[in-house]
């Protein structure tokens, strides 16, 4: 069984979906590094950077990183399609996933940590650093979205791996917003992506329409 390390509203999510798409069995164990408890602790001794996803393998071994988890199980269970067949489309896939996760996923950490990337510590300092992450994560989804948009799913006829991480990353710090205004087309195939049955059950305990996205 695996087991994946997670809380609700953070990028476990896109994990969650792509076990449930595998049909692999597995448990979650609630973690995150901002909520001590067992969960944290049990994070703590499998992924000393306390990040979450990370996911347990049933041979014991340990991934972390959203895309490296979702490009595994992609390669894992090739019968579930979270990756293309086709090897040009495949890698374009893998390419994609990696963009998210160097350019997206990394400003998001900036933004969330400013205090982590300027050794001024005034909140004016702080403030300056996540602007610019901020307007540097729109930039980079916009690049995202002219370098890979898709019909009716970036993964072709049914969405996969990478529509899985677009539509949870894209959640966070007004990218769903920014790319509404300057790239509806894209904006379009995120809010299909979230609706999709493979999808939403996980969006809707994740996100319930109660909370703020």
């Amino acid at each position: 069984m695996y087991t994946l390390y997670g809380i609700e509203g953070s990028g476990s999510a896109s994990a969650e979906i792509a076990l449930l798409r595998c049909r692999a069995p597995f448990r979650i164990v609630r973690a995150a590094s901002w909520e001590p408890g067992a969960g944290l602790d049990e994070l703590a001794c499998v992924n000393p950077l306390k990040q979450i996803p990370t996911l347990r393998l049933p041979d014991g071994s340990v991934l972390s990183e959203s895309a490296a988890i979702l490009i595994h199980l992609g390669l894992s269970f090739p019968d579930a399609e979270l990756l293309p067949n086709d090897a040009a489309l495949r890698a374009q896939a893998i390419r994609g996933l990696v963009f998210i996760a160097a350019n997206c996923y990394a400003a998001i950490s900036v933004i969330d940590y400013p205090e982590r990337w300027t050794s001024d510590e005034s909140k004016a300092a702080r403030e300056h650093v996540r602007a610019g992450a901020r307007a540097r994560l729109h930039a980079n989804w916009q690049i995202f979205a002219d370098q890979f948009a898709a019909y009716p799913f970036l993964g072709g006829d049914s969405p996969g791996a990478l529509d899985y991480l677009a539509a949870v990353v894209s959640k966070w710090s007004g990218a769903r917003a920014y790319l509404k205004a300057n790239r509806p087309e894209f904006f379009a195939t995120l809010e299909r992506i979230e609706r999709h049955a493979s999808v939403a059950p996980v969006f809707a305990r994740h996100w319930p329409p109660t909370r703020s996205a």
